[in-house]
């Protein structure tokens, strides 16, 4: 095999493979839509490595999509024609492409959400130095509502110069725990705050409005948001504004109902403006094609992380260093809620992830299966 960068002449051979292995129902752009493949191929903010074979046949194909603001880059679009399943080309491509953008200096750690309908992917990215950080359950739409994992992979010293955390709310020390036997960190020193009663609807925040204006919707965002230190939600741009009719709180997210699924990327004037009013939120989203909503909040946080848990979201991931200020680097959460049914049956979860999952499991207990009921 032969590994090289993507070219445009690459992109409806790309088409095709990503078409070989997923069929349609691939839902990242990478994959699809041919003016977003030559966008990511000659702007300069993606490394892309293509594999062929002596033959010149296209038959593997793997992404890192960088914000260099942020430092921070994910791994998208690995893919290994069928035909060629089996003989490591999977791994060495994962490989190569995140020892590329390493090489840059520019990224302090590279993300992967993986598929977790077998355990092949996640043995892929552990091979190549990412580490366990989180389970995300009914995330993506692919073949059916699917799970996936979240793994990260850091450049040298970042781990050792994070900034330390005082408190935690009470309901992440599951996902802390675990985040102790697969990343490393040690977070029992940090306090824990108790958790708070769950939020009362906020009079005047119903009914939320929708705007699906993508070209508004980002100038908005940068108008409330002018400098980069304001905002952090590396690679992902909102294209859909949810307002409060009060208009006590602008929440900004990146909806896609291909894949189902939100990221609520940032709330003005700030987070804890959406308290008592999430439910009505979640229900705008759900009603817009998305059963699964995420948001990003610092570890540090506690008041704004207080808010989400309060109203239904589930600690899912712990991304240890992900946000570099000055010489220190800083820890973030990722919340999740879904509105469908959970069904882990048919999830393949590795050994090193298993801890994960027990966390989630306790975490969506407390959340929504109060004690005096499980007591009955």
């Amino acid at each position: 095999m032969v590994l090289a960068p993507a070219a445009i002449q690459d992109v409806a051979e790309l088409r095709q493979l990503y078409f070989d292995v997923y069929g349609h129902g691939y839902p990242v752009p990478l994959g699809s839509d041919p003016a977003v493949m030559r966008r990511l191929v000659c702007d300069g903010t993606a490394h892309w490595l293509t594999a062929r074979t002596p033959h010149g046949d296209l038959v593997g194909s793997a992404v890192v999509q960088t914000d260099p603001g942020n430092r921070v880059g994910k791994l998208v679009g690995l893919a290994v024609h069928p035909a060629h399943r089996g003989e490591g080309l999977a791994s060495r491509l994962t490989g190569a492409v995140c020892a590329e953008a390493f090489s840059t200096g520019r990224l302090d750690s590279v993300y992967a959400t993986v598929r977790v309908v077998t355990e092949g992917p996640q043995n892929v990215v552990v091979r190549n130095g990412f580490r366990p950080l989180g389970l995300m359950p009914n995330a993506v739409e692919v073949e059916g509502c699917e799970s996936l994992a979240l793994f990260a992979r850091y450049a040298d010293g970042v781990l050792e110069h994070r900034a330390p955390v005082d408190h935690v709310p009470e309901r992440l020390t599951a996902l802390l725990s675990a985040a102790a036997s697969g990343i490393g960190v040690d977070y029992s020193g940090a306090g824990q705050v108790p958790a708070r009663p769950t939020a009362r609807a906020a009079t005047g925040a119903e009914p939320i409005e929708l705007i699906a204006a993508p070209a508004f919707v980002r100038r908005r965002f940068l108008e409330r948001f002018p400098g980069p230190d304001d905002r952090f939600f590396p690679l992902h741009t909102p294209n859909a504004l949810l307002v409060a009719a009060d208009g006590g709180f602008e929440a900004y997210a990146d909806l896609d109902p291909v894949a189902g699924g939100c990221a609520l990327v940032a709330v003005h004037p700030r987070p804890v403006s959406v308290a008592g009013a999430l439910e009505a939120l979640m229900t705008a989203v759900t009603r817009a094609g998305a059963d699964y909503a995420e948001t990003l909040l610092p570890l540090a946080d506690t008041e704004a992380l207080d808010v989400f848990l309060a109203s239904g979201f589930v600690p899912s991931a712990v991304y240890p260093a992900m946000r570099r200020i000055g010489d220190r680097f800083h820890d973030y959460v990722v919340l999740s809620r879904t509105s469908r049914q959970i069904d882990f049956r048919t999830t393949a979860v590795s050994p090193l992830l298993q801890p994960y999952l027990r966390a989630y499991l306790t975490a969506w207990t407390a959340t929504y299966l109060p004690l005096h009921e499980v007591s009955r």
